[in-house]
């Protein structure tokens, strides 16, 4: 695949616009060929050991996802988060010289653990963020008060590839915890302390929610959602979109409205793999792959009954999508793999199933 600079793509992106004006669907294609390889991973600690990326790169991916947690910052000293973006920027030269990639945020590199729109200094987390991969603050789209969330294109037009990153923090309303008296049996089922929000709670403000509509009206054939956090796993008292069951619900409705074929999510945050799937109450079956994490690793996996096959991985792991296009009804393959490249959790499925009908 032809090598693009990365200064380039984010020139192309649909970004959130100038906050006068109204939200716009325009994102470049990107590279004109058929997209069969991608890879995506998240939660990469820039002081462990990073032995995964040999094993990625021998995937030859033509695009690469990061879906937060890029760098552990926490930290409210820009300096600090500043010198960490520096410390990660070695290891992933690699992967950013072999193809393309695009990144959204999470928690700990917007600033500090589970926080969101309360963060006080998200508009220069968000400058250092653009900064380091490579934005150009001249001209850049994203530089108001939406935050980071855009969209790409790639390939012919009957092989068309969405690639659509929310931004999940820069506006998030914040969490509520559960009683004191509640936790202690949260902690046995390996749940988390916070509350359900009701629907007047967001991750996203009204002018994305508006922008994304006009992305899921764009014509594609595969769109892959990249959200920091799990779309379809069930409410666990971690952070998730089951946290905000009104965004759940709404995001659903937005593709059964707007008749989005193909559509794919994509997650990370969790320190561990597994792949999800919901039937009912959906347009047609929703997959959501979670790879978590390129560093991480987590000892008490929550409970999902959402989870393929009760499978999931919980040691250092990397996704992957690839995408069979010779096939009359393309064969889409969804892959968690180990710190080797080894096949841990798969699932196959033609295109043709991810449509509306």
């Amino acid at each position: 695949m032809k090598k693009v600079t990365r200064r380039n793509i984010i020139k192309g992106l649909a970004g959130a616009g100038a906050a006068s004006t109204l939200p716009t669907a325009n994102a470049q294609t990107v590279n004109s060929a058929p997209l069969s390889r991608i890879c995506f991973g998240s939660c990469c600690n820039q002081d462990k050991p990073q032995p995964i990326w040999g094993p990625i790169l021998a995937q030859d991916p033509q695009l690469f996802l990061f879906l937060g947690d890029n760098i552990y910052a926490d930290t409210h000293d820009m300096d600090v988060m500043r010198d960490k973006y520096a410390r990660q920027a070695n290891n992933y030269a690699a992967v950013r010289n072999h193809c393309p990639v695009h990144a959204i945020w999470d928690d700990h590199d917007f600033g500090e653990n589970d926080v969101g729109a309360e963060y006080p200094h998200k508009a220069a987390s968000r400058d250092l963020f653009l900064k380091f991969w490579g934005d150009n603050p001249s001209d850049s789209r994203r530089r108001d008060d939406e935050g980071i969330y855009h969209a790409a294109y790639y390939g012919p037009t009957e092989q068309r590839v969405q690639i659509i990153m929310p931004d999940l923090r820069y506006h998030r309303s914040p969490p509520q915890k559960v009683s004191q008296w509640q936790k202690p049996s949260r902690l046995l089922r390996s749940m988390g302390p916070y509350a359900i929000l009701d629907e007047s709670s967001s991750q996203m403000s009204e002018r994305q929610w508006q922008w994304l509509e006009l992305q899921l009206q764009q014509p594609a054939k595969l769109r892959i959602i990249a959200s920091s956090l799990q779309f379809l796993a069930e409410y666990t008292g971690w952070e998730s979109w089951a946290q905000y069951p009104g965004d759940r619900q709404r995001m659903i409705e937005l593709i059964r409205k707007t008749r989005a074929e193909g559509v794919i999510f994509i997650s990370g945050d969790t320190h561990w793999g597994e792949i999800s799937r919901q039937n009912d109450d959906t347009p047609y079956p929703l997959y959501d792959v979670t790879s978590s994490g390129l560093t991480e690793t987590w000892s008490q996996v929550s409970p999902n009954r959402h989870r393929l096959r009760e499978q999931f991985y919980a040691l250092e792991n990397f996704g992957q999508i690839t995408v069979d296009w010779q096939q009359a009804d393309p064969v889409i393959t969804l892959s968690v793999k180990d710190i080797e490249g080894h096949r841990r959790i798969e699932q196959q499925l033609p295109l043709s199933q991810l449509s509306p009908g």
